[in-house]
């Protein structure tokens, strides 16, 4: 893989599971076309109204497997009894498009892509309280009972790990949600270290003019 441009650094939305993730996610790639989906690989089966190729890649765990022993992703967890993981090349398909990969992962996934993508943008969306939180949980109407305390299981060891990430955004209001996140990737995009091409050209251009300008006098 080529080195990552300073200014295409990946965001990371993560959180308890049915915290609003991919509501959030999907207004985003809306609202911005400087941004790409990371469409994640899983093992588990579609729920009703997902799309292969949109919202997952569905393999058989015999693929996501291989996937894992030839190094072919970013980050790989084991989730609720089902394998996730984010294929390499959605980050070069992102970086082709002078775009910035938007990954809705877990926890673990998360911890995981940091350490081979120190540059990531960390994000973490809290739901506003407990019974948002449940409602949420209940509202899928898919899940049994002890699926529903796994779930509930993980939200609290996933709440321990907040003070890992960069930010964390209470997700109560989507329009509010929205403004934060997008107030953090404009404040990211401007820290020095990740200057955009056009801006280091610019100083560039700026420091050999006055060069000259000092050198003539």
């Amino acid at each position: 893989m080529r080195p990552a441009p300073s200014h295409l650094f990946p965001i990371v939305l993560a959180g308890p599971s049915s915290g609003g993730k991919t509501t959030v996610r999907k207004a985003l790639l809306q609202r911005r076309t400087d941004l790409v989906f990371s469409v994640s690989a899983t093992t588990r089966s579609p729920r009703p109204g997902e799309v292969e190729g949109a919202d997952y890649q569905f393999l058989a765990p015999e693929d996501f497997e291989s996937l894992v022993r030839d190094g072919d992703l970013l980050e790989w967890a084991e989730v609720h009894g089902e394998l996730y993981g984010t294929p390499r090349s959605n980050l070069e398909r992102a970086w082709a498009r002078e775009a910035h990969l938007l990954l809705d992962i877990d926890v673990q996934g998360t911890r995981q892509l940091r350490a081979r993508q120190p540059d990531a943008l960390t994000v973490f969306l809290l739901p506003p309280n407990y019974e948002r939180l449940v409602d949420r949980l209940r509202g899928r109407g898919s899940e049994d009972v002890e699926t529903f305390r796994r779930r509930m299981r993980s939200a609290l060891s996933e709440l321990s790990e907040v003070e890992r990430f960069d930010y964390a955004v209470v997700n109560d209001e989507l329009d509010d949600t929205l403004q934060a996140v997008e107030a953090i990737v404009s404040a990211e995009r401007h820290r020095v270290k990740r200057l955009n091409p056009v801006v280091r050209e610019s100083i560039r251009e700026l420091s050999e003019s006055l060069n000259r300008m000092l050198n003539a006098s």
